[in-house]
């Protein structure tokens, strides 16, 4: 039940609903601006970290650069390009480094079976490139070293390139060409939609849309140019990521000194990326959180104008309470009370507000939505402690009347 304080501090306000509703826009604007701010930032948190963990958050990822001609023959003079030699290198050097995969890209021309054809991409990976790339198997097996070692001709298949080359949903153990090669299913990939091509300007795989074959038996059965790099990336996974910044530098000193300093690959560092994703979306949080700011102060400024105003049109209430025994606490007591309803109403309907300003923004930009309980709760408290801190003074301002000076007002 509500008590008869709380009636009438609504019943006040209700009598003067567009003074109250003008006082309430600032607040439900501040809210529900910080509300969409957190919806749009964690959203956006939990989408990166998703996006990084495709490329493994404690790895390091060493890729071949591209070259051609001329540029490619000086370099082979110094390096042989990016080896699996190099990786066992690492994995030997590198601070607490426990495990790499290599993989390298098949130039492929046809790839079909006898229900369809797909435009897959085709990689020859070592065998623990799933569980570094954290690729997730829906059905059959993995690729492991001993199709590595007996030069299997074995396929793990995407969940698309899967559904391109057998519609009936049953490839397991049937067969698929790749170029001149045929290749036995073993396994199917589960799905997974990262909804984006690149992280912090780093290619993302469309593991949906590719084969992935032993990488001892694609270097065996497929075709590749005298010049090429042995793989095209690998990844080093280190136990212990706050070593991350410390095996970089030494995984780049290693690679520089058995390339002959041959600037022929690129060093990238997942965790970097996030960091330097989640400094950008600080930036924007900070940005967005002055705004939601200034919003709220204004609403707080507002309040006290009306509570201000209220106080001199009240003046012969106010006197007549303090004359029939009322306390300069009661008075006090009153007119807060009336602060916190329009506070608890502007934070309620700014709550809604801000959540449909978050998924309008994610359906116009393509974001994601998320909400952390403690943003939204921190938003409310922000609202409440604003506008408490703004009404104070008016309130004491309407104790402080001589009760009979405000009686004989006019």
């Amino acid at each position: 039940m509500i008590s008869a304080g709380w009636r009438e501090a609504i019943e006040e306000l209700s009598r003067r609903k567009l003074r109250t509703l003008l006082t309430l826009l600032g607040m439900i604007f501040g809210v529900g601006a910080i509300v969409a701010m957190q919806g749009v930032g964690e959203g956006s948190r939990r989408e990166a970290l998703k996006l990084v963990d495709s490329l493994g958050l404690h790895n390091l990822i060493v890729e071949a650069k591209s070259q051609d001609g001329d540029a490619l023959k000086e370099t082979r003079a110094r390096s042989l390009g990016l080896t699996v030699a190099d990786a066992r290198a690492a994995l030997d050097v590198v601070p607490s480094a426990e495990r790499y995969a290599a993989e390298k890209r098949v130039k492929r021309w046809a790839v079909f079976s006898d229900s369809g054809h797909a435009d897959a991409e085709v990689s020859g990976i070592s065998p623990d490139y799933f569980q570094l790339a954290s690729l997730q198997l829906a059905e059959g097996r993995a690729l492991n070293a001993d199709d590595d070692a007996s030069l299997a001709a074995v396929a793990v298949l995407g969940h698309q390139v899967a559904h391109d080359l057998f519609p009936d949903g049953k490839p397991l153990g049937r067969l698929l060409k790749v170029n001149q090669v045929w290749l036995r299913v073993v396994g199917v990939l589960a799905d997974r939609d990262l909804g984006q091509d690149k992280f912090e300007g780093v290619a993302l795989g469309a593991d949906s849309n590719r084969i992935f074959v032993p990488l001892a038996s694609a270097r065996a059965r497929f075709r590749f140019q005298p010049m090429e790099d042995e793989v095209d990336r690998f990844l080093l996974r280190l136990q212990d990521p706050e070593g991350l910044s410390v095996g970089a530098r030494v995984l780049t000193e290693l690679l520089d000194q058995r390339h002959a300093g041959a600037s022929d690959y690129q060093l990238i560092v997942p965790q970097q990326l996030y960091q330097q994703n989640q400094k950008t979306q600080r930036i924007f949080s900070v940005v967005m959180g002055s705004i939601a700011g200034v919003s709220l102060l204004v609403g707080g400024i507002g309040i006290m104008n009306i509570m201000l105003a209220n106080v001199l049109e009240r003046r012969r209430e106010i006197g007549l309470l303090r004359a029939i025994g009322a306390r300069r606490q009661d008075i006090v007591a009153r007119f807060l009370r009336e602060a916190l309803v329009i506070c608890a109403s502007g934070a309620l309907i700014g709550l809604l507000f801000g959540a449909l300003l978050a998924y309008a923004i994610a359906a116009f930009a393509g974001w994601q939505v998320a909400w952390a309980p403690i943003g939204v709760i921190a938003s409310v408290l922000a609202c409440m402690l604003i506008g408490l801190a703004f009404s104070i003074y008016p309130a004491r301002q309407a104790a402080a009347l001589d009760p009979i000076a405000a009686i004989r007002d006019e």
